[in-house]
């Protein structure tokens, strides 16, 4: 059966609905607990979602040569090499042990990207914010809402976040688990495997404008080292930050090599823009590779790094070019929280927040 040719990009593929204003308001407001409860929980401020950072990374990713005309869009139109800075977490708005096993994330900043900037993204960088896992659990940002007030909403009846999170999820995924639940949903709120986060494959998840065309993204481990590593369990019973220290000892002595790839938005109904817990199949639209990721031997947490990379950065979707546009309900409603997140760090820990340049690599 022939693929079919890439859609072309059009302001008219979003539906914008009318509460989605108000939604975000809430979101604010709720992230503010959340971020208000971690930070007196520690005496400094975490990110509201992807707290707990396991690794910090250096490396260069390289635009390939010779890209056919459908691939060579927006950042990918140009081959060259970029130094990139590589965020791997898990996906609590706390700092959790690791034995509470969640979803990893990736959040890849791209260093010197010149074109048209999105409106408000300033430096000259291009993020990718990632998960393992090729859907979001929610359809769309008010249904994401009410699960992240659940969460919220627990935090009035005990002490601290710590305590809510752990308790939660080890409530929510041993019951699922005793009937055999296994599902992104299930993923989602914890009881994913321990899996080592240098052998995954990370999703956008949601779809991006890609210059003339529509796409997701895929981060993809392909070197042999971290392709050994894939669906690997990290014993997290030996100290809380198991997988930090896992990603430490293997970083010290393996070359990782990943794979950027783009999968094109090709038929609207089995490819939607609005709802991304609809998985887009490669039977559908193959992921195709734009770009390789090389991140040497090095110290994944340095302390150095860590404090200029994990405290005086922000990763956001929307800080990037125009030719990569966030899109869709979710992708709408990440702009204003984020923002609002990173600003609310800013006052509580009085670090100024900044974007890179290949200066800072």
């Amino acid at each position: 059966m022939a693929i079919a040719p890439p859609l072309p990009y059009s302001d008219s593929l979003e539906t914008i609905q009318e509460d989605e204003d108000k939604t975000i308001g809430e979101l604010n407001a709720t992230f503010d607990k959340i971020l208000q409860t971690t930070a007196t929980d520690y005496g400094h401020a975490v990110r509201s979602v992807h707290a707990k950072a396991h690794g910090i990374l250096q490396g260069t990713l390289t635009v390939a040569s010779r890209l056919p005309p459908e691939l060579a869009q927006g950042m990918f139109a140009t081959p060259g090499k970029h130094r990139v800075f590589m965020r791997l977490s898990t996906n609590a708005g706390d700092i959790l042990p690791d034995a509470i096993s969640l979803p990893r994330g990736l959040a890849l900043k791209v260093l010197d990207v010149d074109g048209e900037r999105l409106p408000g993204a300033e430096g000259r960088t291009q993020n990718f914010v990632m998960v393992n896992g090729p859907v979001f659990q929610a359809k769309t940002s008010d249904k994401f809402l009410g699960n992240l007030k659940m969460l919220a909403g627990t935090t009035d009846k005990l002490e601290g976040t710590k305590t809510v999170m752990s308790s939660l999820l080890r409530r929510v995924s041993g019951a699922l688990k005793t009937v055999g639940i296994e599902s992104p949903k299930l993923q989602s709120l914890g009881g994913a495997p321990n899996v080592d986060p240098l052998g995954e494959t990370y999703y956008s998840v949601t779809p991006f404008r890609y210059g003339d065309y529509v796409a997701k993204f895929a981060v993809v481990p392909v070197s042999p080292d971290l392709a050994a590593r894939t669906k690997r369990e990290i014993d997290a019973s030996v100290g809380p930050d198991a997988i930090r220290d896992t990603v430490q000892d293997e970083m010290r002595v393996l070359d990782g090599v990943w794979e950027l790839r783009v999968q094109l938005c090709r038929d609207l109904e089995r490819q939607p823009i609005e709802d991304p817990t609809v998985e887009w199949t490669e039977a559908d639209s193959p992921f195709q590779t734009v770009a390789t990721i090389r991140a040497g031997r090095q110290d994944s947490w340095d302390p150095a790094q860590v404090q200029k990379v994990n405290e005086e950065m922000r990763f956001s979707p929307w800080i990037g070019l125009a030719a990569h546009r966030p899109l869709g309900n979710i992708n709408r409603a990440r702009r204003e929280p984020y923002e609002h997140s990173a600003a609310y760090r800013v006052r509580f820990n009085r670090c100024p927040i900044h974007e890179p340049s290949g200066a800072d690599a």
